[in-house]
């Protein structure tokens, strides 16, 4: 068996997830990071990450760390871990293209004895019986006979600076229990929080599809009691206080589920489960109620501004973000779009700002222009979308904002303060 100090680490995509892990291996083993964007490369090289997950510091730390664009720098590697995205397509299918691409990549540069490991979120058997079967055309190679598989689910949460790749436990599993120790071996070399090891590839694949999918099922049902209590006349977050006094009661809630994970990834068990001939009840349900946030909130604006005689085609309404969390930059599958849309429907050409997205992907992704912060004022109403720091800690401003008798809609029940008399705030 290969010896931890012989190992050469190529991490095959440098966004969110492969970013981290790709620093965390170069500061003690020699590790190449590779990407296929250029501009990415460069700009890594530079000190800046464009994510926000890491400084120039960390960067300049990961001594043993090379980026590349260059697909020729992967071949004297030995552990190749492949942490591309795997997004849905229009109809909520699953896109396998990247994991397919990364694949084919990787392929002429393997060698006997060589293991790879997919981090990346898909249904049980998307390693052994899709990725498998490139890897071994592309490199005239038998996985499992000349090089062998893994898969360790990745558990990056953007944004968040203390559960990092370090800090939280690594499932691990291989082909057979001589890589699952040599994939054990390497991870453990620099996650400190320790390693589970899975039985099975497909095990640890179930494993990370339904983490998400649990998450997204609890956010759903606080937003159908969210728009029970709505009718009710109650607000959501005073109810979650006062249950989660209880020691066992999820602390879970309500809000726009969009990004790269858990609005996404229930769709991978989904399909698969599909195409197996059983149809998800639940996890569908909780899909679709989900969905409908967004609407909802636009609805919800629009029934309190009708519900003071404005004039729904003249009305000046602002939402202040646009990326699917707060203080990340992250645009990917944003639900902020539905609200717009929805305001639409109604005659109302809503301004959005974000102090972290890009104007340039918005306008691509979404045909959303990003409105400087200085043009939202005398709003007949304000939807606090996302709790950007910019924001709820200048509430003061963001009441301001807003004219007297106005609306603020609060998302994400970050506003705890009362706003000045004459503005009417509800939250979800």
């Amino acid at each position: 068996m290969r010896n931890l100090e012989q190992e050469k680490i190529a991490v095959i995509g440098l966004g969110y997830v492969g970013l981290p892990v790709a620093l965390s291996f170069g500061r003690k083993l020699p590790t190449v990071g590779f990407d296929i964007r250029q501009r990415r490369v460069d700009e890594l090289k530079k000190g800046h990450d464009e994510t926000m997950e890491v400084t120039g510091d960390q960067l300049g730390a990961a001594s043993k760390l090379e980026l590349t664009a260059d697909p020729a720098k992967l071949s004297d590697c030995t552990f190749f871990i492949v942490a591309v995205p795997t997004p849905i397509d229009s109809n909520n299918r699953p896109d396998l293209g990247p994991m397919i691409s990364a694949s084919k990549t990787i392929g002429p540069h393997l060698k006997k004895g060589d293991v790879v490991v997919y981090e990346s979120t898909v249904y049980p058997g998307v390693t052994e019986d899709v990725c498998g079967p490139i890897l071994d055309e592309k490199s005239g190679l038998k996985n499992g006979v000349d090089y062998f598989l893994g898969y360790s689910p990745e558990r990056i949460n953007p944004g968040d600076k203390e559960h990092t790749f370090e800090k939280i436990m690594k499932v691990v599993s291989g082909q057979n229990e001589e890589t699952l120790d040599r994939v054990a071996r390497v991870y453990s070399s620099v996650v400190t929080a320790g390693v589970h090891r899975a039985p099975s590839i497909k095990v640890a694949e179930a494993a990370k599809v339904i983490e998400n999918t649990q998450r997204d099922l609890n956010i759903a049902l606080m937003n159908e009691l969210a728009l029970i209590f709505d009718r009710m006349g109650i607000r959501t977050q005073d109810v979650l206080d006062a249950a989660g006094t209880k020691w066992n009661f999820l602390k879970f809630s309500p809000g726009l589920v969009g990004g790269h994970c858990i609005g996404v990834d229930p769709y991978y068990l989904t399909t698969k489960a599909q195409e197996l001939g059983y149809l998800p009840e639940v996890i569908l349900a909780g899909r679709r109620i989900n969905n409908n946030v967004g609407p909802f909130i636009a609805q919800k604006c629009v029934k309190m501004l009708t519900s003071h005689d404005v004039p729904l085609r003249k009305a000046k309404v602002g939402i202040l973000g646009l990326t699917f969390k707060e203080n990340v930059p992250d645009l990917r599958n944003s639900k902020i779009p539905d609200i717009v849309t929805e305001l639409a429907q109604y005659g109302i050409d809503a301004m959005v700002h974000d102090p972290l997205g890009d104007p340039r992907e918005a306008h691509e992704e979404y045909k959303i222009e990003i409105t400087p912060l200085e043009k939202l004022t005398g709003l007949d109403a304000v939807i606090l979308a996302v709790a950007h720091d910019e924001y709820v800690k200048n509430l003061d401003g963001l009441f301001a904002r807003v004219r007297d008798g106005g609306v603020v809609i609060d998302v994400k029940s970050a506003i705890h303060a009362k706003p000045p008399r004459g503005i009417r705030l509800w939250s979800l």
